[in-house]
């Protein structure tokens, strides 16, 4: 269910923007509210208390966000409080965020090695991401986790690549218990 909220309403806001001409705009905004929203545990609570009426909510909202956000942002936050899914809003936004990321061809890439890389390594890393995807642009996000060994670990969008030095040892080592298990086999 809450996909398809962050879709319906996401792309509403995606194809709105697009028609305005106002996805950057829009796209800056977003990410604002997304930052607020996760901020805020208050607002949240407040958001989703049952004495609270939906009415009083959307006063809060329109109080809080209206003329630092567009119309259009708010409207959408109107409806989905409206219909009681103040709870998927940052699913919505982010579906939003990665529509408009896409149309504009910016790629996110997620990143994780074994050791902190040094900047020429990102750079390299980014430079052959972009020559072997569609990507005109990467957010790069770096993280490092030392049970990897070695190697990295790229994931953009559903799609991962794993060349860890972990993952190669798990991959022999599943190798060599199939090879065992056909030499007991042949010993019978």
């Amino acid at each position: 269910m809450a996909k398809l909220v962050s879709k319906t309403y996401g792309d509403a806001l995606y194809e709105l923007a697009v028609e305005k001409k106002k996805e950057d705009d829009w796209l800056e905004q977003v990410r604002e509210l997304l930052a607020v929203l996760e901020e805020n545990d208050d607002l949240g609570r407040l958001m989703n208390h049952p004495k609270i009426i939906k009415e009083e909510k959307i006063h809060i909202i329109e109080n809080i966000f209206k003329g630092r956000v567009a119309d259009e942002v708010v409207g959408i936050m109107r409806i989905l409080i409206a219909k009681d899914h103040f709870n998927e809003m940052e699913s919505v936004f982010r579906y939003f965020v990665d529509a408009v990321k896409e149309h504009q061809c910016i790629g996110t890439a997620y990143v994780t090695s074994a050791v902190e890389l040094s900047e020429r390594q990102k750079e390299a890393v980014e430079k052959r991401l972009l020559e072997t995807t569609k990507y005109v642009r990467f957010e790069m996000h770096y993280d490092v986790d030392t049970t990897l060994i070695g190697g990295m670990v790229i994931r953009i969008k559903d799609r991962v690549v794993d060349s860890s030095i972990r993952t190669k040892l798990q991959k022999l080592s599943s190798e060599l218990s199939k090879i065992q298990l056909k030499v007991g086999e042949c010993a019978s």
